[in-house]
């Protein structure tokens, strides 16, 4: 898959293509629907289908400070889109400048004459230009004059989780700031992640006989709420079951909210300083203050045990 940065980087000779647009933060089920689409349309044609997407986020531009919680960083994304059948991504620099481009502008300069687009596809809800004034019938009406299809797919309604609503980015941010990893799993179409390198810690956990990876998470990273979960800890190309921790450790009376994880019977790892991904299957329970280390201790070997059977279960 090709990765592009700006207009600029889309080669000279690139012919027409299949596009999408939006953010795409964390690729869920119903962004799934939209690029899959994309891409079979772009097969059918023997085109290129490409994903346009920002950073950063637009919602931090326009007003400075509202970053929303993301629940996958652009690496992470690109290898999404890849497994997708994605042809290409632009990555679009979203400055204040940007902004400001009339809605047809915007659809001018970027599927028109940077992409040559042959078909847009969209959700329903697709806004874009200056105070996103841009609608699904102004595009329709731009791909007229300009001679590319638009294609709308329908979002499907969440199960349960999502209390009969539509995928959406801001669904799935509720429900892991809730706790509800398996509900944030239904939205995303799998495991909600988060990762980071892994730093050095209290040491605690080593101390308590569940040695853990602090991991420091990416910025504005989506985190779970606090408390134990089951989940996997990944990291050099390997996949092992895990217990999480989330949040302050208030036994200890800690502030510094924290991503911790034990990898289930290892003890003997070292991995501070690499890359490591933490991905969440079910909440345990929420986070407690223990009376005694004894008490902390027992309830950690029970979180160890109750995992274990979580993620035999999930196998």
């Amino acid at each position: 898959m090709q990765r592009w940065r700006g207009l600029a980087d889309v080669p000279e000779d690139f012919g027409r293509s299949v596009v999408t647009i939006g953010s795409f933060d964390g690729v869920h089920r119903g962004h799934q629907l939209i690029i899959g689409r994309a891409v079979e349309r772009a097969r059918e044609l023997g085109i290129p289908s490409v994903v346009v997407t920002f950073d950063p986020h637009p919602a931090e531009v326009v007003r400075p400070g509202s970053h929303p919680p993301v629940l996958a960083a652009h690496h992470r994304r690109a290898e999404i889109l890849a497994e997708l059948g994605v042809d290409a991504v632009l990555i679009l620099p979203f400055t204040r400048e940007f902004s400001q481009l009339h809605a047809s502008d915007f659809v001018r300069q970027v599927l028109v004459d940077g992409l040559h687009a042959q078909v847009v596809v969209e959700g329903p809800n697709f806004r874009y230009g200056h105070k996103a004034a841009g609608d699904m019938e102004l595009l329709a009406g731009l791909g007229l004059r300009y001679g590319f299809e638009v294609e709308c797919v329908e979002l499907y309604a969440s199960g349960a989780a999502g209390g009969g609503r539509a995928f959406s980015s801001s669904l799935a941010r509720e429900l892991v700031a809730e706790g509800d990893m398996r509900g944030a799993a239904e939205v995303l179409g799998r495991p909600h992640r988060v990762e980071g390198v892994v730093v050095h810690g209290e040491r605690r956990g080593r101390e308590l006989g569940f040695p853990t990876a602090n991991v420091d998470t990416l910025p504005h990273t989506a985190i779970p709420a606090d408390g134990v979960y089951a989940g996997w800890l990944e990291t050099g190309g390997e996949r092992m079951p895990a217990a999480i921790s989330v949040g302050t450790n208030p036994h200890f009376d800690g502030v510094r909210r924290t991503v911790e994880a034990y990898a289930i019977d290892r003890v003997d790892l070292d991995l501070y300083g690499l890359h490591a991904a933490v991905d969440f299957l079910v909440r345990l329970r929420g986070q407690e203050k223990f009376d005694s280390l004894e008490a902390l201790k027992e309830r950690m070997a029970d979180d160890v045990k109750r995992a274990r059977v979580a993620l035999d279960a999930a196998e």
